[in-house]
């Protein structure tokens, strides 16, 4: 039996698996960016830029698609057409039939991804994100809180589970119950389950809690008040806002486990990176051996700031403009540079390993005529 054809879309998935599209900057541009998610791939060119020689390459080797690590359409387009300087390569690239996609602070910002690679030079320690990312269940967008007689907690609770409430990651039935005092004064219409109305009453109670998805709450709600004993039953719907993940988002910070001077640090970076030049700028107040590092890959000077206000007296990044070089060392930060590109460029293989265990019936090679675009005179 003939092996069924692979498609540029169970690229995408794999790389959705690899860097979620969520974890992304909200100015980035990531995932699918050209091309036609129905057709043929088997053969994928992983790439840092996306240049005419990249193309070249990636055509000689008969490959279907490019994961170009900076998204080659970043700033709005207004035209594709050959020869454009903007939109040219996209419009070869189509042409000859090869899908692009990016990865981009996707990749950055995931466990595993270029930021943990680059925390892994510096040494043992534990790390995590500058900026968290953030997130949230779709069945946790809610919680549902209602009063109810103590012996009818599980009917309730029941009721709302098959309604989809209460549901956890693969858990369900999730719920709270704590025995509270409640009171009420009914009127002359009312009956009440327990005490007389006309009269004010405190009575025993269970407050139930309950999570539930967007999609969920109408029938939640349904079941709740079908279930409950009240002929009023007091409910509370709170909106949930998403978590902070502690392992996943922009930058990231590490408290080594044992503090190191900067030529150690810049020595294990160097190794890391395989660059045999790093630049270093660092002020009269800079300390001599450092424990607490904040770094981001490419240009990532706007978490600097936010890494020195936690604590850290280095920062590593790819590149930095001169006035925020002044700055930093003038607080007392020690700036490593090593180059935008050499920053990330390292990862490559990484990502290679990461998507073939995705997508294990694709061929996955990295460039060879990718390159960081200067070189020493």
């Amino acid at each position: 039996m003939a092996k069924r054809l692979l498609k540029v879309r169970e690229l995408a998935a794999a790389l959705e698996k690899v860097a979620p599209a969520t974890l992304a900057a909200e100015w980035d541009n990531v995932g699918l960016l050209a091309g036609d998610a129905g057709a043929p791939c088997h053969r994928v060119l992983l790439t840092i830029d996306l240049t005419a020689a990249v193309l070249d390459e990636a055509r000689e080797l008969g490959v279907q698609a490019i994961v170009a690590y900076h998204p080659p359409i970043f700033a709005p387009i207004k035209r594709v057409v050959k020869g454009d300087r903007a939109s040219g390569i996209v419009h070869d690239a189509v042409r000859q039939g090869i899908a692009i996609f990016s990865p981009h602070t996707a990749l950055d910002a995931v466990a595993g991804g270029v930021n943990d690679w680059l925390a892994d030079a510096f040494g043992d320690g534990t790390r995590w994100p500058i900026e968290p990312a953030t997130a949230l269940g779709a069945t946790e967008a809610f919680k549902l809180v209602t009063f109810a007689p103590p012996d009818a907690v599980d009917r309730i609770r029941g009721a709302m589970s098959v309604a989809g409430a209460g549901r956890i990651g693969d858990y369900s039935q999730c719920s709270q119950s704590v025995l509270v005092e409640g009171t009420f004064f009914g009127g002359a219409s009312t009956h009440p389950r327990a005490g007389r109305r006309g009269a004010f009453e405190r009575v025993k109670e269970a407050r139930i809690e309950m999570v539930c998805g967007r999609r969920s709450l109408p029938a939640a709600l349904a079941a709740l008040r079908q279930a409950h004993p009240y002929e009023t039953p007091a409910t509370e719907v709170h909106r949930l806002i998403a978590h902070p993940s502690a392992h996943e988002g922009q930058g990231r910070m590490i408290h080594l486990s044992q503090a190191a001077s900067l030529p150690e640090l810049a020595k294990r970076l160097k190794r890391h990176l395989g660059v045999q030049r790093l630049e270093v700028a660092s002020g009269d107040g800079a300390r001599a051996d450092h424990e607490l590092i904040g770094l981001c890959a490419g240009s990532g000077m706007s978490l600097c700031d936010a890494a020195m206000e936690a604590g850290a007296t280095l920062f590593f990044t790819g590149e930095a403009k001169h006035h925020d070089q002044l700055a930093a060392i003038a607080r007392g930060c020690t700036l490593i540079l090593a180059g935008h590109t050499n920053s990330e460029r390292g990862y490559l293989p990484k990502l290679a390993e990461r998507l073939a265990r995705a997508a294990p019936r694709m061929e996955f090679t990295i460039s060879k005529r990718d390159a960081h675009p200067l070189v020493t005179a």
